[in-house]
Formats: C-alpha cells, sequence, structure tokens
C-alpha cells in the first residue's frame, strides 16, 4: 500500500490543510475569517494536509484558478469527525472484501479518501503517500460552520519559496516549510484510511 501515514502541521487541537482557490474567493475567505461566498457549500471540497503536495497542484499558486493558496487551521475534532466518515477512492480488498460492497459505500460516503505519492520540493514524487480528504456537500457546512478555526493566506510564502528555488536555494527554501510531522490517528481511523503500521 505504500508508506501511508497522515503529516500535518498540528497542535493539541487543531491542524492546517491548504487549499487553493481563484482570488475572488480567497479574498471572501480571508475577509470574513471563514468561507462565504462565492464560495460554494453545494460541491465537494477537497482538503490537504500536506503543503508541498498542494504546490505540486498549484503550481506554486500559479495555476488559473488556484492562484491563492489558504492554509485552513481545522480543529482536530472535525478532521476526525470527516476521517471516520471516510471511503477510500481506490478499491482495496484487505479493507473492503469485496468490490460491489466497497462501490456502494463509496456512492453513499460524506467523505472520500484518496493516497497520492507526496512531492518534494522540485516536484518530484516520492515513495511515501500524502493524504487528500474530499468533504461532500452534505458537509461542507459544518467544515466551513463548525470545523473551521482560522483561515490565513499562504501565497505570499508559495511565492517565496518558489523564488528562492528558482534562485538555487533550495536549503534555505527547505528550511521555511511549514513543519510537518506524523499525525496521531487513532487507531479505527488508522484501520479505516489504511494507514501503515508503526
Amino acid at each position: 500500500m505504500g508508506q501511508r501515514a497522515i503529516r500535518a502541521d498540528y497542535d493539541e487541537r487543531s491542524l492546517i490543510v491548504y487549499q487553493a482557490y481563484r482570488p475572488e474567493i480567497a479574498e471572501a475567505a480571508l475577509g470574513a475569517g471563514r468561507f462565504v461566498e462565492p464560495f460554494s457549500l453545494n460541491r465537494m471540497t477537497w482538503i490537504k494536509p500536506s503543503f508541498l503536495w498542494t504546490m505540486e497542484r498549484c503550481g506554486w499558486a500559479s495555476k488559473p484558478g488556484q492562484e491563492r493558496v489558504l492554509a485552513i487551521r481545522i480543529s482536530r475534532a472535525g478532521w476526525e469527525e470527516a476521517l471516520g466518515q471516510a471511503t477510500l477512492t481506490t478499491f482495496e480488498p484487505a479493507l473492503y472484501g469485496d468490490f460491489d460492497a466497497w462501490q456502494r459505500s463509496l456512492e453513499l460516503a460524506p467523505v472520500r479518501v484518496q493516497w497520492d505519492p507526496e512531492r518534494d520540493l522540485r516536484g518530484k514524487p516520492q515513495e511515501r503517500r500524502a493524504i487528500q480528504v474530499g468533504i461532500s456537500r452534505s458537509l461542507v457546512p459544518r467544515y466551513v460552520n463548525s470545523w473551521t478555526l482560522e483561515i490565513t493566506d499562504a501565497t505570499p510564502l508559495a511565492h517565496a519559496l518558489r523564488r528562492l528555488l528558482d534562485a538555487g536555494r533550495a536549503a534555505e527554501a527547505q528550511r521555511r516549510l511549514p513543519r510537518e510531522r506524523i499525525y496521531p490517528t487513532p487507531a479505527t481511523l488508522a484501520r479505516r484510511l489504511g494507514l501503515d503500521e508503526d
């Protein structure tokens, strides 16, 4: 299954996830301190605790529609509530038994989880995996109104690190990355998500 472990910037009560948006969504969220229109409550939203995976996805905050990167601090209780309702996006017999049972679970799941190769500073895929969590529209209001504690703008950091990389100063960029470490996932959730055992 690869090297699966949730790595995040977290403290005793919260952790940070990242999302990239077009400027008008980001500005409204930063101004209000939470997601408001034009953010949509009626579509699935994907959150990622890996800063470098997010950078690979949004091109260091340069791709159209992903020019602004937000760091969203959410409660650990909310994070674990989401994971407790998750189904993996790929079928794994050891977790689901048979394909039809997994497919039914996926169709009904309010949360979807997929594991993608983690990235390094240069975007090179790594052996270890990074988690993506897709929150369906039935749970998005809880994400917005209950789980979210703070929203900050990570775009300046993204741009600064990209400039360091372009200048050949990768070691300095590495030192400035958010501090991500293995998140202490409860055993029941670890089994549900197919995390590697310690």
